[in-house]
């Protein structure tokens, strides 16, 4: 039994894989990955642009579309559609084998979008009519303005990853976001699924980095303590907001819980163990999505216990610290949901412009 397999196992946490690129789905990498623990996907446009840049495995598609006069845009989402796809057949058995818990393949709306509420409804839409597969999650960032597209999605039926979290107050607008769409959908809810999607590492990085900045011994010594303590108080309101009288109606129609998802669980700082954002969140109900290094590392040397609600008192006791010595997390989150929507509107756009470059290579 790998780790992975014993996390699930023991631990009833599920691991996903933070990566897809058609060569391992031509090779059988993806594949083994499964076969090795693997109970999920996650994509975005950092990972296709680093998987289609510069990468012959897209160039027969890419010739014939070009030569056929698809627009470039069309293009992209042509290059990305065949791969969810073939992900998806991949994972189904995980899928069908967990009764509809895992083997979720997720892709996300236009990074342009993330502050366009209809536009987020009106993408998301179209790419469950475009990819109708029940183990398909369209990613929502989990902005203001995606909040109601969140809701208005579930409210359909449709089943939706929220991404771009940091906040726990956010985190609890996703949740009833997620609550009040299972209300309004009709009938049986056995096939709506969500995922909300709490990044971890990047808050270390920018409280650290304001940390250093005030450099009293104080300040210093609560480096590298805000992700994980950030993101037990969100585990913490998790199994508050799943229980009682209002879920225990919507569980009563088929309804599943909308589980945590660690993203962003690579160590930015080398300082730090390259585990640490998977080690210190294991805990049932919830999905680490791991970059295939970090899966490589926690292979190696990670440990295996509940550990997502231990040290709530002194993950509350961090946060207070770090407020009593001038970090305002509020701002820090703000800032972070900024940058990730730049960064991801970042990538599509350079990809956009690779893609024109080679399309035009090919003679279109």
């Amino acid at each position: 039994m790998t780790r992975l397999q014993e996390l699930y196992e023991t631990q009833q946490q599920s691991p996903w894989l933070d990566n897809l690129k058609r060569g391992w789905i031509t090779s059988g990498e993806l594949a083994r990955w499964v076969e090795g623990g693997v109970r999920g996907i996650t994509s975005n446009p950092s990972i296709f642009q680093k998987a289609i840049e510069g990468n012959a495995d897209y160039d027969a598609q890419l010739r014939a579309l070009a030569r056929a006069g698809t627009s470039i845009d069309e293009t992209y989402w042509d290059l990305v559609t065949a791969d969810i796809r073939d992900a998806l057949r991949i994972l189904r058995p995980v899928y069908d084998d967990s009764d509809g818990v895992d083997g979720f393949v997720s892709v996300e709306v236009a990074p342009a979008l993330a502050r366009d509420t209809d536009g987020t409804v009106a993408a998301a839409r179209h790419l469950h009519q475009v990819i109708a597969e029940p183990n398909l999650y369209v990613k929502i960032p989990g902005t203001a303005e995606g909040v109601p597209a969140v809701r208005q999605m579930i409210g359909e039926g449709h089943s939706i990853n929220v991404t771009l979290l940091f906040s726990v107050e956010r985190y609890g607008d996703v949740i009833e976001a997620y609550l009040s769409g299972l209300e309004a959908c009709d009938g049986d809810l056995s096939g709506v699924s969500s995922v909300a999607s709490f990044f971890v590492s990047r808050v270390d990085t920018e409280v650290d980095h304001r940390l250093e900045q005030i450099g009293t011994d104080e300040a210093l010594a609560l480096r590298g303590r805000a992700a994980v303590a950030n993101a037990k108080l969100a585990y913490a309101l998790f199994c508050e907001r799943f229980a009682g009288p209002r879920w225990d109606a919507l569980v009563a129609r088929g309804a599943r819980p909308q589980r945590p998802l660690w993203a962003s669980t690579s160590t930015k700082n080398p300082a730090y163990p390259d585990t640490l954002y998977v080690d210190h969140l294991i805990g049932p109900h919830t999905v680490n999505t791991l970059p295939d290094a970090t899966i490589e590392a926690f292979e190696d040397h990670g440990t295996i216990a509940r550990t997502v609600d231990q040290g709530l008192d002194e993950a509350r006791a961090d946060l207070e610290a770090l407020a009593a010595v001038g970090v305002d997390l509020d701002d820090v989150t703000k800032v972070l949901e900024d940058e990730g929507v730049a960064a991801f509107s970042k990538s599509f756009d350079e990809l956009i412009g690779s893609l024109e470059t080679k399309a035009e290579s090919f003679g279109a």
